[in-house]
C-alpha cells in the first residue's frame, strides 16, 4: 500500500482539496485499493479546524465527496516517515518540509511539488531537491546527499546558485507566498473565483499523479 501525503500551509484549503480530488481520481482509476491519501500542513496555526467553507463549496459543486470530519494539523513525524510520496503545494512548503524531514531522518527523494504533475515541471526522479529537480542547487552535503537550496521556512540558508532560476521563482523562501511559477495558487485572501482557479490547478495535478502511478506500476 502506497501512502501519499499532500501538504500546504495550514491544511484547510489546498492540501485537503488535493487529498479529496486525488482520492476521487484514484477511485475512478480503480487503484484506490493500492494507494492511500492524507493531507497536512507545514504550520500548526489552523490546528483542529475543518475544511475552509469556500473550498468545501467549490468541491461540492464539482461533485466531490467532502468529509465532515477534516482535522487540520501540522505534518507529524509518523506521517512524514510513513509516506512514500510527499507533495508540496508550493516551493515554500517544500523548503519547510525539507527541514522537517531532515530533522526526523527522512528521505528527501520522495518530496515533490504538486506542479511537477500538471506539466509545469518535469517529474524529478530523485525529488524536487535532487539532481534534475527544480530546487536542486548543485551541491552535496557531507553525507553525499544533495542539499536543499534555500532551506527552511525562513529561507535564510543558501539561495539559488543560478541567478536566472532565482529570478524565475519569485518569493520562493516563504510558505506564506504562492505567486511563483511552480506554486499552486493560494485562494485564501481572494474571492470564490480564486477557489475555482485553485481547484482547476489541483485537478490537473491529480490527473498527472494518477498517470505517474500507472507508469510506476507498469515498470514493476
Amino acid at each position: 500500500m502506497k501512502q501519499i501525503l499532500v501538504v500546504c500551509t495550514g491544511n484547510i484549503c489546498r492540501s485537503p482539496m488535493g487529498e479529496i480530488v486525488l482520492r476521487d481520481r484514484l477511485a475512478a482509476a480503480s487503484i484506490n485499493d493500492a494507494v492511500t491519501v492524507a493531507s497536512a500542513g507545514v504550520s500548526d496555526e489552523e490546528h483542529g479546524h475543518g475544511l475552509d467553507r469556500r473550498a468545501a463549496k467549490v468541491l461540492k459543486e464539482a461533485h466531490y465527496e467532502v468529509p465532515q470530519n477534516h482535522f487540520a494539523h501540522r505534518a507529524t513525524r509518523e506521517e512524514l516517515l510513513g509516506s512514500d510520496l510527499i507533495l508540496a503545494m508550493t516551493v515554500g512548503h517544500a523548503r519547510a518540509l525539507a527541514s522537517q524531514m531532515e530533522a526526523v531522518g527522512d528521505d528527501l527523494a520522495k518530496l515533490h511539488l504538486w506542479r511537477e504533475f500538471d506539466g509545469t515541471l518535469p517529474v524529478a526522479p530523485e525529488g524536487v531537491f535532487g539532481p534534475g529537480g527544480a530546487l536542486y542547487d548543485g551541491s552535496d552535503g557531507d553525507d553525499g546527499n544533495p542539499e536543499p537550496a534555500g532551506g527552511g521556512q525562513e529561507g535564510s540558508a543558501r539561495a539559488f546558485r543560478d541567478p536566472a532560476r532565482q529570478r524565475q521563482q519569485s518569493n520562493w523562501s516563504n510558505f506564506y507566498t504562492s505567486d511563483g511559477a511552480f506554486d499552486v495558487p493560494d485562494p485564501w485572501y481572494g474571492t470564490l473565483d480564486d477557489f475555482y482557479e485553485t481547484l482547476a490547478v489541483v485537478e490537473a495535478g491529480a490527473d498527472g499523479i494518477v498517470a505517474f502511478l500507472y507508469a510506476e506500476k507498469r515498470e514493476v
